[in-house]
């Protein structure tokens, strides 16, 4: 399939670099081509943008709504179709790659409800005859730069709010899943979005920068890596433009010893290896009370030895490959030097023998918090263990982390869930449920190196796709 970029309305092939795009499970087999966008192309997007922005902040917040519901029926209609052609082009089994495109849809219904809800708020004055109006309204243009683990929900997450709200968008995907970012931008189009208004460009670091540095786009919204984040948060600053980014994670199960281990074992495996542990919010370390150790352990290594590996397109599949190859060559080489460094595999040391980007399911037995897993995200199906002594020390070894995207605690006891919530520093906190996971009407976004400026998801969007004005109303004289 060849694929297009979306400037200015018209569906552009691209005069840069061309691409391919190719199945993980079988590199060998291409999904999709196209070109990538040239400078001249990000500047005409940009243009279409601002040019299309005031026409699209004064339309009816309900006429904008109206847009977002049109695209999330075609969405939905397009579910299955569309599902196993992200199951081929980033790897997810087809019933989660499934669940994330009817997710997308869920997420524009939420966002179009906005047009329901209270607007803006009023305040008395002292003076008489005057109230004071607080409106929002929106920032402009928006520059949205998405990562490759949830192809279509997290563009979602970001394109919903932004133009529910008003804004006009410039939009680079990542460029290891231009299909379904092609599909979102065909829903939004074919639903009636105006000319401009949403701007789809394919590209590199390139791209993303020339976003970033653009003087037409007024905020930049950025999800991907820590290393990449913080140096848009800074060059963002440099410019004093407003940024919002979600980053890396280096997530932590607590299970203590009141926990009910089976049940423990299930949500932690699910949290660390179900989209082959490619997710922001996976379990990537294990805190577990020494006197249930080794009992919850022996549980979680026969759980990671059974899950069914390989194609995500073959019934009854569990875990799909990675999605490139030099993201299996930095998972693998992550797991050769924690074991270098003393730890010990419980499950995955065998490789997995076949084409594809595939790594088994892996638990690694630590031998302490020194070793280099301890605080590297290698963002695969990893988790890494070690014991505490009780429920004090096991607090302290979450919170051992530059990241506090998400974490988890599994206890009977509400006074230690209570405390868990007073003491974890992270923004998304499960108490006996896996770490990955969250819902598209709550804040979502974290804390220390994992986020920066406000929150996604539910209304915290509004606190960044808007800005205040705040209106002294007063009768004539």
């Amino acid at each position: 399939m060849d694929l297009l970029n979306l400037i200015g309305g018209r569906w552009v092939e691209g005069d840069g670099e061309e691409f391919a795009d190719t199945n993980p499970a079988r590199p060998s087999e291409v999904v999709a081509r196209g070109r990538f966008a040239s400078a001249a192309e990000v500047e005409r997007a940009v243009a279409a943008a601002r040019a299309a922005a005031p026409e699209w902040a004064a339309s009816p917040h309900h006429a904008r709504a109206a847009v977002l519901v049109a695209a999330a029926d075609l969405v939905d209609a397009a579910a299955e179709e569309w599902g196993a052609e992200l199951a081929r082009e980033e790897g997810k089994t087809l019933p989660e790659a499934v669940a994330e495109v009817r997710g997308s849809a869920r997420i524009l219904r939420y966002y179009a409800g906005e047009a329901d809800r209270e607007s803006g708020e009023i305040f008395a004055s002292p003076r008489p005859g005057e109230n004071v109006l607080v409106v929002r309204k929106p920032i402009g243009v928006a520059g949205l730069i998405t990562p490759f683990n949830f192809p279509i929900v997290i563009p979602a997450w970001k394109i919903a709010p932004a133009l529910s709200y008003g804004n006009t968008v410039v939009w680079k995907p990542s460029s290891l899943v231009p299909l379904l970012a092609y599909r979102l931008a065909q829903a939004l189009t074919s639903a009636g979005l105006p000319d401009g208004v949403l701007n789809l460009v394919y590209g590199e670091a390139e791209a993303g920068s020339a976003i970033v540095d653009h003087p037409g786009v007024d905020a930049i919204s950025f999800t991907g890596s820590t290393a990449v984040g913080r140096a848009v948060i800074a060059r963002c600053g440099e410019l004093g433009k407003p940024v919002q980014t979600e980053m890396g994670g280096k997530n932590a199960s607590v299970v203590l010893a009141d926990a009910d281990l089976d049940h423990a074992a299930e949500q932690v495996c699910l949290g660390a290896f179900r989209s082959t542990g490619q997710k922001c919010t996976a379990t990537s370390r294990l805190i577990v009370a020494s006197p249930v150790a080794d009992e919850l352990l022996e549980r979680v290594a026969e759980r990671a030895a059974r899950l069914v590996v390989g194609d995500p397109l073959s019934p009854g599949v569990e875990m799909g490959p990675l999605v490139s190859s030099a993201a299996r060559d930095r998972v693998t080489s992550g797991v050769a030097r924690a074991v270098d460094e003393g730890a010990k595999p419980l499950a995955g040391s065998s490789p997995y023998n076949g084409e594809g980007w595939f790594v088994p399911p892996t638990v690694l037995d630590l031998p302490g918090t020194g070793v280099d897993f301890w605080r590297t995200e290698l963002f695969g199906p990893v988790v890494g263990v070690v014991r505490a002594s009780g429920t004090e020390e096991a607090l302290g070894l979450a919170n051992l982390s530059d990241h506090g995207l998400s974490a988890a605690i599994f206890t009977r006891d509400l006074g230690v869930a209570l405390q868990a919530v007073e003491r974890l520093d992270v923004g998304v906190l499960h108490i006996n449920s896996e770490s990955a996971g969250t819902f598209p009407y709550v804040p979502f976004g974290g804390v220390k190196q994992s986020g920066f400026g406000p929150k996604e998801q539910g209304r915290a969007a509004r606190e960044f796709f808007t800005h205040t004005m705040t209106v002294y109303l007063g009768a004539p004289a």
